[in-house]
């Protein structure tokens, strides 16, 4: 699957606004909004948001052991 519509579907399944993605899987608060706008990913990045995705799972139930 295209990696926009993966995070897109991503979105949409975890109810995760695109200003918090873009900052935890990049550092990029504006990053959903760039990709809506034309932004090409680079492969690095592509490869970065995909494992972001796929480890989500794991992150979100860490943090909610530590309260945050």
């Amino acid at each position: 699957m295209h990696i926009t519509r993966l995070i897109e579907r991503f979105l949409r399944e975890q109810d995760l606004p695109p200003t918090k993605f873009g900052r935890l899987a990049a550092g990029d608060p504006r990053l959903v909004l760039d990709i809506r706008m034309g932004w090409e990913i680079r492969p690095e990045m592509e490869v970065k948001l995909r494992r972001f995705m796929s480890n989500y799972g794991q992150h979100a139930q860490f943090q909610g052991r530590k309260g945050l």
